[in-house]
């Protein structure tokens, strides 16, 4: 899709109330600029874990019974899924804050990220996974202590 049927795509969906334009330009690249995988501190626990000689999948679609999950990082012969959660999108009890702005439309999604979380674990534990989750804003080595401890 080029970058102008994007465009216009993304034009007739705010016509239609399905989501806010943007305030300005740069609240747009802003937004744009998010990424879904490869945060930095999902590349620093993969960096740290791969020197300390693990090796797994990344961004691996999980096709279970119920529902399909994608973990930022997944140890498949040990059935480990883990996520780096950001405080924004997935309402950090310390960091995440309740949105000001269009709060129509953050405040559902934000309601919709937590409940799908909240499935995702649900349907791992069942299909004997291991998930362990960590937030963004937790220091490197509490993370690696995380991991290694699901791992043990």
């Amino acid at each position: 899709m080029s970058r102008d049927d994007a465009e216009s795509r993304r034009g007739q969906a705010h016509a239609k109330g399905l989501y806010p334009a943007p305030l300005n330009a740069g609240r747009s690249r802003n937004m744009q600029a998010n990424r879904r995988s490869d945060t930095k501190p999902e590349v620093s626990l993969r960096k740290a874990l791969h020197h300390l000689g693990y090796r797994y999948r990344k961004d691996l679609l999980l096709r279970l019974p119920e529902t399909r999950v994608r973990p930022d990082i997944v140890f498949t012969k040990r059935k480990i899924a883990v996520f780096v959660d950001g405080c924004f999108w997935h309402v950090c009890p310390q960091h995440g804050r309740k949105p000001t702005t269009n709060e129509w439309y953050w405040a559902p999604k934000l309601q919709r990220n937590m409940e799908r979380d909240t499935r995702a674990n649900t349907a791992l534990k069942e299909a004997g996974w291991t998930v362990v989750r960590i937030w963004e804003h937790e220091p490197l080595e509490e993370a690696l202590q995380a991991v290694r401890s699901a791992l043990d």
